[in-house]
């Protein structure tokens, strides 16, 4: 009996992943591998003595420590935002849903200037919060505000759609058995939601790890204070120690690595636990 094959659009297997491993190879393994192997040069002390200087070890503090900090309020603010935009109906919607990506199309040194402009201790809101004491430009405080900013689209566009896709039903199901509003929210709803959320949460702290233009004007770049990591590796870089800027690069890698792995094995969990990988 002749057996049939599925039509395709595509080209064949063997050509598109060919055009798959070669594209990644390029764009990202080899870059990736060039890293490595310019910190292999190094002998382990060398290593050792670059990333466990004590600026760097406070930039991974800041950097890492803001990142993640960021990546949580934007799951929260940005869950919030979604809900609004998807559940509800107000003068100037489309507006609020335009500006919601405003951060991916602004230049991120315009972010940054914007910012430090808006926080310093003459901004519009650095005047009137200095006096109480909240001080935001050139402080890691900054820093977050900044990661914050850039970092909500990513959760807001990964929920929206699951939220469009939500049956409404099932909440109402839920409440017609007697479920308060927190209970059909926590039972119901957020489980649906918990994956698309934690994809958002990892897609936002990769980002933050990463920043730098929109950073860099607010940090104020203070020794031991306000320093972010990427800030160490181009100062490496300018020093033309570029075996030092690898090393420092390559410690990010692997802990952005180790991050994602454990957030993306959470949301494989969830995913899996709540029905929704099949």
């Amino acid at each position: 009996m002749a057996t049939l094959k599925k039509s395709s659009v595509l080209p064949g297997f063997n050509l598109t992943l060919g055009y798959t491993i070669g594209y990644l190879s390029l764009i990202v393994l080899i870059p990736l591998t060039a890293v490595f192997l310019k910190t292999a040069s190094m002998s382990f002390d060398e290593f050792w003595q670059v990333v466990s200087a004590d600026r760097v070890v406070a930039s991974y503090k800041l950097s890492f420590g803001a990142s993640f900090l960021a990546a949580g309020i934007n799951a929260v603010f940005g869950l919030l935002l979604a809900w609004a935009l998807v559940r509800y109906s107000f003068p100037g919607k489309k507006l609020v849903d335009a500006l919601v990506d405003l951060p991916f199309a602004l230049p991120t040194a315009v972010a940054g200037i914007a910012l430090t402009a808006l926080y310093a201790r003459n901004g519009w809101l650095g005047q009137y919060l200095e006096p109480l004491g909240i001080k935001v430009a050139f402080t890691p405080l900054g820093v977050l505000v900044a990661l914050v900013f850039i970092g909500l689209p990513f959760v807001v566009r990964t929920v929206q759609p699951i939220l469009e896709d939500l049956d409404t039903e099932l909440e109402e199901a839920a409440a017609s058995l007697g479920a308060q509003r927190w209970q059909t929210f926590r039972h119901v709803t957020l489980p649906i939601l918990l994956p698309a959320l934690l994809t958002g949460f990892a897609l936002a702290f990769a980002r933050a790890v990463g920043e730098y233009g929109s950073v860099i004007f607010i940090a104020g770049n203070l020794p031991m204070v306000s320093e972010i990591t990427p800030l160490m590796i181009i100062t490496k870089l300018e020093q033309y120690d570029y075996v030092g800027a690898t090393a420092i690069a390559s410690v990010m890698l692997v802990f952005s690595f180790v991050l994602l792995l454990i957030i993306n094995g959470l949301q494989a969990w969830t995913a899996k636990r709540t029905g929704r990988d099949r």
